[in-house]
């Protein structure tokens, strides 16, 4: 178990998480704009488009490239400069670090080496997207980009369905419609909301059920990247969902993943297996010896 007490002497340095606009540059705060003066460098995502964000708060402080590509090599230097007292803030694009980014691993590097890390509250897509969608916010679950390829899409949407949580991902502009009609077919026709553009001059919520916002994607010129929130399982669904198997064989069930649902034989027989409260082994015994 580890303590962290973020703001105790130490001669450590110390991670800084700092968010930045999604659109609307007076979602800055104080306290980022602070921040970002105040430590040594600025690990960024992209370190052009990060530029122009201090170019325009008239912060000096230098630029260090940080992303997918060159995060294994990068983040344990940081980690090390971190390590002999200097203090670094990751910044994404857009939003929130760490949340379906990169900086989730040079969080992880600094957690493992005991360096302090400080969160910054501030912008970010997922929950004004939530908040504005008109769904429910008692529970909710951040699900972050589908897997592209639809196998693993089906698998993913299969684990969800079942929950009475409000789902929200996030989505690129021609993936929309290809994952609002994958979504739709395991989910059923919820209601949910698309959310583009936020705190941009062109914001847009689209409000209506999948099969709606299916029509919607494929009539209109889709731009932006989109927040997708939909409704979790209601009590009937879930009901629906523990027993639509129940007629079926073992076999059957398996087959029915792999022809429908268009999984893989070995997360067909994981998914019966959860359905059924069975032991995965005995369900791929059943499955291969029938």
């Amino acid at each position: 178990m580890k303590v962290q007490k973020s703001f105790s002497d130490t001669t450590l340095g110390t991670l800084y998480v700092v968010p930045t606009p999604i659109g609307n540059l007076e979602d800055m705060t104080y306290r980022a704009v602070q921040t970002l003066r105040d430590v040594n460098s600025i690990a960024a995502e992209d370190t052009r488009n990060t530029k122009k964000l201090l170019n325009h708060f008239e912060i000096q402080t230098g630029l260090v490239s940080y992303h997918e590509h060159n995060k294994h090599s990068k983040g344990p230097h940081l980690v090390e400069l971190m390590q002999e007292g200097q203090s670094i803030a990751v910044v994404s694009d857009a939003g929130m670090p760490a949340i379906s980014d990169p900086g989730a691993d040079l969080v992880a590097l600094a957690v493992e080496a005991d360096v302090p890390v400080v969160v910054l509250p501030g912008a970010n897509a997922a929950l004004p997207a939530l908040a504005g969608s008109g769904l429910s916010t008692e529970q909710f679950q951040f699900c972050g980009f589908l897997p592209r390829k639809k196998k693993d899409r089906a698998e993913q949407l299969n684990e969800l369905k079942r929950l009475k949580a409000t789902l929200i991902f996030y989505e690129s502009p021609h993936r929309l419609k290809e994952m609002l009609t994958h979504t739709e077919e395991i989910l059923g026709d919820r209601e949910a909301t698309l959310a583009r553009e936020l705190t941009k001059r062109y914001e847009e919520y689209v409000r209506g059920t999948l099969v709606e916002l299916i029509d919607w994607a494929t009539e209109e010129h889709v731009r932006g990247e989109f927040c997708v929130i939909i409704e979790g399982a209601s009590g009937e669904e879930e009901d629906a969902n523990d027993i639509w198997w129940s007629d079926l064989s073992i076999v059957e069930h398996v087959e029915h993943y792999i022809e429908k649902e268009g999984m893989r034989s070995k997360d067909a027989i994981k998914q019966v297996a959860v359905d059924r409260k069975l032991q995965k082994r005995d369900v791929y015994q059943t499955y291969h010896v029938d």
